[in-house]
């Protein structure tokens, strides 16, 4: 047996783009994308986004090239995440919430050749590249324009529709030589000063694609609405997965409850992932917004563990709610809460109190571990020892772009990746996080570096120091609650208000501190080092 092994016949490479073809083939005449009075089948689908790769080709993008996207959950969104890469080229799904400047940063440093924008992003656009260098070349620009929007006409040359009419419907998709190419580039969360672009490759997503459809149990042709965010972690891989179910979806550009609530009914919805911000506003709606539910309905949340009492109301509503975690350097959800039917029995309070943990792995991590920063060994299985959660598996990442000295910090030698996230392993083998290093606020499924913050607060002439911590929100999950001391020379004393409006104009109104509290001095240890923790306790009083 020894001399058998990898041949050209059972040794293609592995790619989730090859659901689409299938899908085509069984689902052809379903509904596959709603949007609005808008309906795609799955034959449509595929040809579209044939059309799509064929017409970036015809544009001289090639095997390797970045092709970024500015769009929110739109038609043309989902359609980019099996167009862009069966063209070859590498897809970058970029933060809708990022100013002008962070876009920027993110275009240039990922070299991107051609951006598609939606037409009410296009102004955050062109402030972007109007950012660059004089000699610095510019990506070519492609409009997403919306027949459901009441925007003016854009300038650009080229429009997504007519770029797809360019295209040929029977275009030979360029497969990838080996499944370890890159296929998609993601930005992790607060990073306008020093850029982390994951680099996921072809294996990686078709792994995690399949590993989400078994963890989540989805069934065939689910009826799939578009909460969150595509840009985020690539909607946590289902833009594949639902194509690998033939399954329908729905897609919503804007939300709020009551949006959520009216899709639900119109389109007999029986999936949905958001982060617990969405669980909120949906246990919290107010009873005018509410519809009830035809049927189960199935909601997949991570970013941040659920509160309990959100758990628990989502229940009485008719949710099943299942919690997960997972990195922009993971690409989707790797750990997962996975359910217990004794649990069932036990009381509401203690039900929340599992779910809200994060889990064991899924199916296709090889292995997480709970170690000792200081011995790296496992730390003890009593849910009180703490250490960092570490992880290996065939969904990480192949590294972070540009930036070597980053990605051997994050995987070291010895086979782990680390997370930076602190957590505990309890008696039954769960993992829970407990803390999170490097100082990170999760505030609505974002991560939000407080080092940042700290750093535009620095800028202000009035500020002596600065700390950024997490303040526990209902509604957000945590908010960056900034404590501060002034200079004595300060020649105005800024309002909790005025500094909140300074740093909105200096980054994206959701890293913005949502406190300010004034102190005479930060709490420090005898080395001057400012005790976040202490002001981690004083913010969970505010």
């Amino acid at each position: 047996m020894d001399q058998l092994g990898a041949n050209a016949a059972n040794n293609s490479p592995i790619t989730p783009l090859g659901f689409l073809e299938r899908t085509a083939t069984v689902y052809g005449d379903c509904p596959s994308v709603v949007y609005h009075r808008t309906v795609f089948t799955w034959s449509q689908t595929h040809r579209r986004c044939l059309r799509l790769a064929s017409a970036l080709s015809s544009l001289g993008i090639s095997r390797g090239d970045v092709v970024s996207v500015i769009a929110p959950n739109v038609p043309a969104m989902y359609e980019m995440h099996f167009g862009v890469p069966m063209s070859g080229a590498v897809l970058n799904a970029m933060n809708i919430r990022l100013d002008a400047r962070t876009i920027a940063i993110h275009l240039r440093h990922s070299g991107s050749k051609l951006v598609f924008v939606d037409v009410i992003f296009r102004t955050l656009l062109d402030d972007a590249l109007r950012l660059f260098p004089v000699c610095a070349e510019t990506p070519r620009i492609v409009t997403i324009e919306d027949a459901y929007e009441d925007v003016p006409p854009q300038s650009s040359s080229l429009t997504y529709e007519e770029l797809v009419e360019m295209g040929d419907p029977e275009f030979r998709w360029v497969r990838p030589r080996n499944e370890w190419e890159p296929m998609v580039l993601n930005y992790t969360s607060g990073t306008t000063s020093a850029p982390k672009g994951v680099v996921h490759c072809h294996r990686a997503l078709f792994l995690i694609t399949v590993d989400s459809l078994i963890n989540w149990s989805l069934p065939k042709r689910p009826t799939y609405l578009w909460t969150l965010p595509m840009f985020h972690a690539n909607g946590w891989s289902f833009p594949w997965g639902i194509a690998a179910v033939g399954g329908v979806n729905v897609c919503l550009r804007r939300f709020d409850a009551a949006a959520i609530y009216a899709a639900i009914e119109a389109h007999r919805v029986t999936h949905l992932c958001g982060a617990p911000v969405v669980l909120n506003m949906l246990a919290n709606a107010p009873d005018s917004a509410r519809r009830p539910l035809s049927g189960p309905l199935q909601v997949l949340t991570a970013g941040a563990p659920p509160p309990g009492p959100v758990l628990n109301s989502m229940d009485a509503l008719g949710f099943t709610v299942s919690h997960g975690y997972g990195l922009t350097e993971t690409a989707g959800l790797v750990v997962s809460c996975a359910w217990k039917r004794q649990w069932d029995w036990l009381p509401a309070s203690e039900r929340a109190r599992l779910k809200s943990r994060q889990g064991v792995r899924t199916l296709a991590m090889a292995a997480i571990d709970v170690i000792d920063g200081a011995t790296k060994e496992s730390v003890k299985r009593d849910g009180n020892t703490r250490g960092e959660i570490v992880m290996r598996g065939g969904c990480l990442m192949l590294g972070y772009l540009k930036d070597p000295e980053a990605t051997a910090k994050a995987v070291s030698a010895n086979g782990w990746f680390y997370t930076g996230d602190v957590g505990v392993i309890h008696a039954d083998g769960y993992i829970e996080i407990k803390d999170r290093s490097h100082d990170v606020i999760i505030s609505g499924g974002e991560n939000l570096s407080s080092v940042e913050v700290e750093s535009v607060l620095y800028g202000h002439p009035a500020v002596n120091e600065a700390a950024v911590v997490a303040r526990p929100d209902e509604y957000w999950g945590e908010t960056p609650c900034a404590f501060l001391s002034l200079k004595e020379e300060a020649e105005a004393v800024p309002t909790e208000r005025e500094v909140i409006e300074w740093c909105r104009e200096r980054m994206p109104h959701y890293m913005a501190p949502k406190t300010v509290v004034f102190t005479a001095e930060l709490p420090k240890t005898s080395t001057g080092k400012i005790q976040k923790y202490v002001l981690r306790e004083m913010a969970k009083k505010i």
